[in-house]
Protein backbone atom coordinates (compact mmCIF):
# COMPACT_ATOMS: atom_id res chain seq x y z
CA UNK A 1 0.00 0.00 0.00
CA UNK A 2 1.44 3.35 -0.79
CA UNK A 3 2.10 6.29 2.03
CA UNK A 4 -0.48 8.04 0.46
CA UNK A 5 -3.15 5.29 0.41
CA UNK A 6 -2.17 4.60 4.16
CA UNK A 7 -2.12 8.89 5.39
CA UNK A 8 -5.87 8.39 3.44
CA UNK A 9 -6.92 5.34 5.24
CA UNK A 10 -5.44 6.63 8.89
CA UNK A 11 -7.63 9.89 7.82
CA UNK A 12 -11.19 7.86 7.26
CA UNK A 13 -10.18 5.86 10.82
CA UNK A 14 -10.57 8.88 12.60
CA UNK A 15 -14.13 9.57 12.99
CA UNK A 16 -14.07 12.98 14.14
CA UNK A 17 -10.97 14.85 13.71
CA UNK A 18 -12.04 18.58 15.04
CA UNK A 19 -14.45 20.54 16.81
CA UNK A 20 -14.99 24.31 16.06
CA UNK A 21 -18.10 26.65 17.38
CA UNK A 22 -19.04 30.34 16.04
CA UNK A 23 -20.38 32.65 18.97
CA UNK A 24 -20.79 34.93 15.69
CA UNK A 25 -24.67 33.66 15.17
CA UNK A 26 -27.95 35.30 14.97
CA UNK A 27 -30.83 33.15 14.51
CA UNK A 28 -33.96 34.41 12.57
CA UNK A 29 -37.37 32.62 12.34
CA UNK A 30 -40.26 33.69 9.84
CA UNK A 31 -42.97 31.97 10.73
CA UNK A 32 -46.47 32.03 8.80
CA UNK A 33 -44.65 32.20 5.07
CA UNK A 34 -47.10 31.40 2.10
CA UNK A 35 -46.14 27.87 0.95
CA UNK A 36 -46.15 28.87 -2.62
CA UNK A 37 -42.96 28.49 -5.19
CA UNK A 38 -40.60 31.70 -4.85
CA UNK A 39 -40.49 32.37 -1.62
CA UNK A 40 -37.66 31.36 -0.33
CA UNK A 41 -35.73 32.50 -3.30
CA UNK A 42 -36.77 36.22 -2.76
CA UNK A 43 -35.84 36.21 0.55
CA UNK A 44 -32.51 34.68 0.00
CA UNK A 45 -31.97 36.63 -3.60
CA UNK A 46 -32.73 39.52 -1.49
CA UNK A 47 -30.44 38.87 1.52
CA UNK A 48 -27.54 38.20 -1.25
CA UNK A 49 -28.58 41.93 -2.83
CA UNK A 50 -27.17 43.26 0.07
CA UNK A 51 -23.70 41.11 0.41
CA UNK A 52 -25.64 39.10 3.43
CA UNK A 53 -23.87 35.59 3.66
CA UNK A 54 -26.37 33.20 5.03
CA UNK A 55 -25.00 29.91 6.89
CA UNK A 56 -27.62 27.08 8.35
CA UNK A 57 -31.44 27.38 6.46
CA UNK A 58 -33.99 25.00 7.91
CA UNK A 59 -37.81 25.32 6.20
CA UNK A 60 -40.58 23.50 8.07
CA UNK A 61 -42.78 21.38 6.22
CA UNK A 62 -46.11 23.07 5.23
CA UNK A 63 -49.07 23.14 7.38
CA UNK A 64 -52.20 24.89 6.14
CA UNK A 65 -50.32 26.17 3.24
CA UNK A 66 -47.88 27.97 5.67
CA UNK A 67 -44.34 27.08 6.89
CA UNK A 68 -41.77 28.45 8.92
CA UNK A 69 -37.97 29.38 7.72
CA UNK A 70 -35.05 29.64 10.11
CA UNK A 71 -31.52 31.05 9.10
CA UNK A 72 -28.50 31.56 10.37
CA UNK A 73 -26.29 34.73 9.81
CA UNK A 74 -23.29 36.82 10.73
CA UNK A 75 -24.30 38.94 14.26
CA UNK A 76 -22.68 42.53 11.79
CA UNK A 77 -25.11 41.64 9.45
CA UNK A 78 -28.08 41.14 12.20
CA UNK A 79 -29.32 44.82 11.59
CA UNK A 80 -29.34 45.12 8.13
CA UNK A 81 -30.68 41.10 7.32
CA UNK A 82 -34.01 42.73 9.88
CA UNK A 83 -34.50 45.91 8.09
CA UNK A 84 -35.16 43.61 4.72
CA UNK A 85 -37.00 40.93 6.05
CA UNK A 86 -39.03 43.79 7.24
CA UNK A 87 -39.46 45.34 3.98
CA UNK A 88 -40.07 42.29 2.02
CA UNK A 89 -42.35 40.05 4.03
CA UNK A 90 -45.26 42.02 3.74
CA UNK A 91 -44.86 41.55 -0.20
CA UNK A 92 -46.25 38.07 0.36
CA UNK A 93 -49.56 39.45 1.79
CA UNK A 94 -48.95 37.46 4.55
CA UNK A 95 -51.13 38.50 7.22
CA UNK A 96 -50.19 36.32 10.03
CA UNK A 97 -46.13 36.44 9.01
CA UNK A 98 -43.29 37.76 11.62
CA UNK A 99 -39.76 37.51 12.45
CA UNK A 100 -38.29 36.74 15.22
CA UNK A 101 -34.84 37.57 15.60
CA UNK A 102 -32.40 35.31 18.39
CA UNK A 103 -28.88 36.68 19.41
CA UNK A 104 -28.20 34.27 22.07
CA UNK A 105 -27.15 31.47 20.01
CA UNK A 106 -23.85 29.64 18.74
CA UNK A 107 -22.69 27.56 16.17
CA UNK A 108 -20.76 23.80 17.76
CA UNK A 109 -19.27 21.61 14.47
CA UNK A 110 -17.89 18.22 14.32
CA UNK A 111 -15.37 17.43 11.54
CA UNK A 112 -14.09 14.92 10.34
CA UNK A 113 -13.86 12.65 6.92
CA UNK A 114 -14.09 9.22 8.74
CA UNK A 115 -17.95 10.60 9.31
CA UNK A 116 -18.79 9.86 5.49
CA UNK A 117 -18.16 6.00 5.63
CA UNK A 118 -19.16 5.05 9.37
CA UNK A 119 -22.68 5.45 10.49
CA UNK A 120 -23.63 6.88 14.25
CA UNK A 121 -21.63 9.77 14.58
CA UNK A 122 -24.80 12.16 14.25
CA UNK A 123 -26.26 10.07 16.59
CA UNK A 124 -23.22 10.29 19.14
CA UNK A 125 -23.26 14.46 19.19
CA UNK A 126 -26.71 14.62 19.68
CA UNK A 127 -26.56 11.82 22.43
CA UNK A 128 -23.50 14.22 24.71
CA UNK A 129 -25.66 17.52 23.79
CA UNK A 130 -28.86 15.79 25.17
CA UNK A 131 -27.14 13.70 28.40
CA UNK A 132 -25.52 17.58 29.23
CA UNK A 133 -28.80 19.23 28.97
CA UNK A 134 -27.92 21.03 25.27
CA UNK A 135 -30.97 21.61 23.05
CA UNK A 136 -30.11 21.85 19.43
CA UNK A 137 -32.12 24.65 17.66
CA UNK A 138 -30.57 23.74 14.38
CA UNK A 139 -28.71 21.06 12.79
CA UNK A 140 -26.85 20.89 9.68
CA UNK A 141 -24.63 18.27 7.97
CA UNK A 142 -22.50 17.64 4.88
CA UNK A 143 -20.14 14.36 3.85
CA UNK A 144 -17.96 15.67 6.61
CA UNK A 145 -19.10 17.83 9.03
CA UNK A 146 -22.17 18.53 11.32
CA UNK A 147 -23.48 21.58 13.12
CA UNK A 148 -25.80 22.62 15.84
CA UNK A 149 -27.16 25.77 17.13
CA UNK A 150 -27.59 26.03 20.70
CA UNK A 151 -28.19 28.30 23.46
CA UNK A 152 -24.59 30.69 23.79
CA UNK A 153 -24.72 29.54 27.25
CA UNK A 154 -24.20 25.94 26.27
CA UNK A 155 -21.46 26.37 23.78
CA UNK A 156 -18.74 25.78 26.60
CA UNK A 157 -19.74 22.95 27.91
CA UNK A 158 -20.90 21.47 24.05
CA UNK A 159 -17.22 21.76 22.98
CA UNK A 160 -15.78 20.34 26.25
CA UNK A 161 -18.36 16.97 26.10
CA UNK A 162 -17.81 16.64 22.79
CA UNK A 163 -14.18 16.89 22.60
CA UNK A 164 -14.22 14.05 25.12
CA UNK A 165 -17.21 12.17 23.60
CA UNK A 166 -14.49 12.09 20.78
CA UNK A 167 -11.79 11.54 22.50
CA UNK A 168 -9.79 14.68 20.83
CA UNK A 169 -6.97 16.34 22.87
CA UNK A 170 -8.49 19.80 24.81
CA UNK A 171 -6.81 23.19 24.22
CA UNK A 172 -7.30 25.48 27.37
CA UNK A 173 -10.76 26.36 27.39
CA UNK A 174 -10.32 30.03 28.16
CA UNK A 175 -10.10 31.08 24.57
CA UNK A 176 -13.75 30.08 24.41
CA UNK A 177 -15.19 32.69 26.90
Amino acid sequence: MSEEKIRRKQMEDLLVSGITFDKNQVKFTIIDLPDLPGVAAKIFGMLAKIGVNVDMIIQSAAIDKKNDISFTVSKQDMKKTQVELDRTIPEFKATSASVICDEHIAKVSIIGIGMKSNPGVAAQMFEVLYKKGINIEMISTSEIKISCIVDEVDIVKAVEELHKSFGLSQKKQENLL
